[in-house]
């Protein structure tokens, strides 16, 4: 009788269980390398830890890039000290007590949300009444989380907020280019074409070919201001674009991202990563001004001089995330909002100031913003950044600076 059939399939149960936790993760994990893991775990055994771990990662992981995610749901779901210990704590339930496993405190958030059900079920104590109360009330909590500010939502609520972004969808309209291509509804005619057919019918035409401009998806260029007003902000709307810069279906082209407070500073590669935390963790590697003071004028001349031309030259959309309190020099702020205006296709200033009912543009930075750019939204709900996708769904037209 082989190992695995010794312990009536719970060993396969939680095998099974560990791969919904990896899916939960992110992770790409299909039933055919299920199957193969334990296959493998029968064949190899389950005798030392680093010999299931290393069986397990390399029949589940397809990808570099889920390396980490493997090693923190795996570290969180075989916690057990001594693998023997945990493998006689599966199999023999009346041998167990109560006691939780110790928890990990370095272990991924993710992990740790992967796993809350996506794990084996376990013996518990009676249940307390406030984790029934909550599972009662889910369903209104949403509603309420979806129009909460962002700058008022507990530690839990904005872990959900995270989450939904990934569901959120920016359907932007696409733009025409100088280029054509030939099409029966076209009301342009196509003279090429049509001479090109008729020179191999000895001049004769027998009919006029019509085109039409060929479209594409305009760029989105997000400039993210990380001072100190602009902190819980920032990181929510930093998760909003690693969830655009990975979304497998998109209505736009490349995403380029930048942060700026006393200095610009290009996280487009560090948002390409795939786990989200690890990508957050990068750009605050990269950007050393996080909760400081403000320079927006200063940071868009940064990007005027450097980065204009590399990212707008094919008609980009710009998203200006910023309060628009500024400390520095504001003749130096209108000229170069003035600029990126004039550089990219649309600016769209998200301002969360805008939540307020009876918000006017009092502060000289805020007047200049608001005048200069073309469209202004609220960025501090699940609904507003929703309100976002509304905007870039309409067909965008240049519309003169507001006085």
């Amino acid at each position: 009788m082989s190992a695995l059939a010794e312990t009536e399939g719970r060993l396969v149960d939680n095998i099974v269980h560990f791969a919904r936790a990896l899916r939960k993760a992110g992770v790409r994990v299909g039933s055919g390398q299920v199957e193969t893991a334990i296959r493998a775990v029968e064949a190899t055994g389950f005798s030392e830890r680093v010999d299931f771990y290393h069986t397990l990662r390399a029949t589940l992981i397809t990808r570099a890039t889920d390396l980490q995610i493997f090693h923190q749901v795996f570290a969180m779901f075989w916690r057990d000290p001594e693998f023997l210990d945990a493998m006689m704590y599966m199999l023999s339930p009346e041998l167990t007590d109560d006691a939780e496993p110790a928890k990990s405190p370095n272990a991924d958030r993710r992990a740790r949300e992967a796993l809350g059900d996506g794990a084996p079920p376990k013996k518990e104590p009676k249940p307390r009444e406030e984790i029934v109360e909550y599972a009662a009330f889910t369903w209104s909590d949403a509603e309420v989380l979806s129009s909460k500010d962002f700058e008022q939502m507990s530690t839990g609520e904005l872990t959900e907020a995270q989450e939904a972004l990934r569901l959120l969808t920016l359907p932007v309209k696409p733009m025409k280019t100088r280029r054509f291509r030939p099409t029966p509804s076209g009301l342009r005619p196509d003279a090429r074409t049509t001479l090109r057919s008729a020179m191999r019918r000895a001049g004769e035409i027998d009919r006029i070919t019509h085109k039409s401009p060929l479209q594409r998806p305009p760029d989105l260029v997000a400039l993210c201001d990380i001072s100190g007003s602009m902190a819980v902000y920032s990181r929510i709307l930093l998760r909003y674009l690693h969830a655009l810069a990975h979304a497998r279906v998109r209505s736009w082209g490349k995403l380029h991202a930048f942060t700026f407070g006393t200095q610009l500073t290009n996280i487009t590669r560090s948002l390409d990563l795939g786990d989200p935390d690890a990508a957050l963790s990068a750009v605050g590697h990269e950007a050393q001004d996080w909760e400081g003071g403000t320079q927006i004028g200063t940071a868009i001349e940064a990007f005027n001089k450097r980065w204009s031309r590399r990212v707008l030259s094919r008609g980009a959309i710009v998203l200006l995330i910023t309060d628009g309190l500024e400390r520095g020099d504001l003749e130096l702020l209108q000229r170069e909002v003035a600029r990126l205006r004039r550089s990219a296709r649309h600016v769209i200033w998200l301002n969360p100031l805008l939540r307020w009912d009876g918000f006017e543009p009092r502060a000289s930075g805020v007047k200049i913003l608001h005048d200069q750019t073309d469209t202004a939204c609220a960025c501090h709900s699940l609904d507003s950044l929703k309100e976002l996708s509304q905007v870039l769904s309409q067909p965008i037209f240049r519309a003169p600076a507001r006085a």
